[in-house]
């Protein structure tokens, strides 16, 4: 059988994991993560917006693995700064090097460039990466549902708990769903993106928050490109978005929020 891109990813992950334990062991991380202090809510960035309207995690991606780079001299602090300055509400930072070419170093920029809640973004296989985020100073970490089992789901939001960092809980599929429930996970990123096969339907968020439980907090990711995408999402009821590709591939970053800004102030 075939080895799907997102197995080589995990594949790579657990080596890279390896590889960083050799270096630091985990309990050393673990001592720096735990000296952290005042870490913001992701939660509380997501309530609902007064007067109605949306919110945007606006993400920082110099590159995809299925579309080549979008911006090899991207300043993560720089475009932090500007995202904060436009009107997201929380920053993600894609923070895996060899098929994204992000890194640490460019979430540690955005957290000290702005006041926002900062997201680490990356394939999380081990509790040793939410380590890695706690102790660079990530708010928040994303969490897969497809590549971890409900155990790891609940022991990884334990961790988080512990660390003071909150999680966003990614699904795209009904058995995703039927795996998250169980785990009371409170902020649910819903894919539109396969990451099987990279293919995206904005339809996905749509449908999947229908079944999640009434004080989940629902985000949908992937495909929100333009004016129309958000204000169909919004008519659905949904007005949580992380939002990259756009905005990394615009001429004009600022100008671009406020039109997806704009278009969710509609009564849904």
């Amino acid at each position: 059988m075939k080895t799907t891109f997102l197995e080589k990813i995990v594949e790579y992950k657990q080596t890279e994991v390896e590889e960083a334990r050799a270096r630091i062991s985990e309990q050393h991380l673990l001592e720096a993560a735990r000296a952290v202090k005042g870490r913001l809510s992701l939660v509380h960035a997501l309530r609902p917006p007064e007067p109605p309207g949306v919110n945007i995690i606006a993400e920082i991606k110099r590159a995809s693995p299925s579309k080549g780079l979008f911006q090899p001299d991207l300043n993560a602090g720089h475009l932090a700064a500007v995202y904060e300055a436009a009107g997201a509400v929380a920053i993600s930072v894609l923070t895996d090097q060899h098929f994204f070419k992000g890194s640490a170093e460019d979430l540690m920029a955005a957290k000290k460039a702005t006041s926002l809640p900062i997201l680490r973004k990356d394939f999380l296989v081990s509790s040793y990466q939410v380590m890695e985020a706690a102790a660079w100073g990530a708010d928040a970490v994303l969490l897969i549902a497809r590549i971890l089992s409900a155990k790891q789901i609940c022991d990884y939001l334990s961790l988080c708990a512990e660390l003071g960092m909150e999680a966003l809980v990614e699904i795209h599929s009904e058995a995703d769903l039927k795996k998250v429930l169980p785990t009371k996970a409170r902020l649910i990123g819903i894919n539109n993106r396969d990451l099987m096969t990279f293919e995206t339907d904005i339809q996905r968020a749509m449908d999947l928050a229908r079944g999640l439980a009434l004080d989940q907090i629902p985000v949908a990711a992937s495909g929100i490109a333009g004016p129309e995408d958000v204000r169909c999402n919004v008519a659905a009821g949904l007005r949580n978005f992380l939002v990259g590709e756009s905005l990394v591939r615009s001429d004009n970053v600022r100008q671009h929020m406020e039109v997806l800004l704009a278009a969710g102030k509609i009564d849904a």
